[in-house]
């Protein structure tokens, strides 16, 4: 038992790391209300618009949204929606909805993140006609297995589990109907970088174990050895978020190398400042039209600091090492 102390609720590390949840909230709501990209949801679970945040970041998060969203829809569109997509640590996450409005839904849509967030979420949908309603469209039946910390219908499934502790996820996973041989998505966006080694890469073997065929999207940070990662890494630990997991994001070929070595066949990783200069150019004049951006030396920092890594494994043949930007 004493091994799990130091997964409690109550654990500071785990609070901080539930606060970086309402940080990425707030921060896409913000960049939402300037207009970099279109998130009619996100009102739904950040009330207001709240303070103003910096123009890099708010071009950070436009790159990290479309780069995400450009590999997810990808995968989504090559599998003609016949697949289902995990979202590890998925927080005030909207992409469920986008999808349904996209009719890019797949069989299955679940999230994965501590109970105390899935409560909250869980809360502002059955409160939110405009969450609600997308989900009840999709349903069959016209009762949804509703209890604090999970809720699950035909399309969508939202679950409260650590994720450190595998075997119960795959249980959950499982009792909420996963399917293991339905291609599969897992996104994990700044999630496994707040784990230790072993914990992640438990995660990365699971996924490649349970999945013939799958792709795993990961975003965090990158190039944390130089001055520049070191202050990133002391401003999060001021406000006692430890970076535990931050040995693999030394650099790209290290982010690569962790799936490599868990049984994923192929992998991919950009920095987002390469990222930035691929997604499509006349949007990207579009937005740094939104705001002046004084420094432009601090957005290429920022930007080279983090990236997308993705893996695959394709037992059908799908041609899913060829998605890419």
């Amino acid at each position: 038992m004493a091994a799990r102390a130091a997964f409690t609720d109550s654990d500071t590390a785990d609070e901080a790391v539930r606060a970086t949840c309402d940080d990425a909230t707030t921060c896409k709501r913000f960049a939402t209300s300037k207009g970099y990209w279109k998130d009619p949801y996100m009102q739904y679970f950040a009330r207001s618009v709240g303070e103003r945040k910096a123009p890099e970041i708010n071009r950070g998060y436009y790159a990290r949204v479309q780069g995400m969203n450009h590999l997810l829809d990808a995968f989504i569109r090559k599998t003609e929606c016949d697949c289902q997509v995990i979202n590890l640590g998925a927080g005030l996450d909207t992409t469920f909805w986008r999808l349904k409005e996209e009719n890019l839904l797949p069989r299955k849509f679940f999230e994965i993140d501590f109970p105390t967030v899935v409560a909250r979420k869980i809360h502002n949908i059955k409160k939110k006609p405009p969450l609600s309603k997308p989900i009840i469209e999709t349903h069959s039946t016209d009762s949804l297995l509703l209890d604090a910390h999970s809720l699950d219908s035909d399309r969508y499934c939202i679950i409260g589990a650590d994720l450190r502790d595998i075997s119960t996820l795959d249980q959950k996973l499982k009792k909420f109907q996963l399917n293991q041989e339905l291609p599969t998505m897992l996104l994990s966006e700044c999630v496994l970088v707040y784990m230790t080694p072993s914990h992640s890469s438990n995660i990365i073997h699971w996924a490649a174990e349970s999945f013939h065929t799958a792709m795993f999207i990961n975003y965090e940070q990158v190039n944390m050895s130089d001055r520049f990662g070191q202050v990133m890494i002391e401003n999060l630990q001021r406000r006692q978020c430890n970076l535990a997991g931050v040995e693999a994001c030394q650099s790209l070929e290290s982010q690569k190398e962790r799936f490599l070595k868990s049984g994923w066949e192929h992998a991919d990783a950009l920095d987002m400042m390469t990222v930035y200069s691929m997604l499509p150019q006349e949007d990207v004049a579009r937005i740094e039209r939104l705001e002046f951006l004084d420094e432009k030396e601090l957005l290429h920092q920022l930007l080279q600091h983090y990236s997308i890594c993705w893996a695959t494994k394709d037992k059908l043949n799908l041609g899913l090492s060829q998605l890419a930007y």
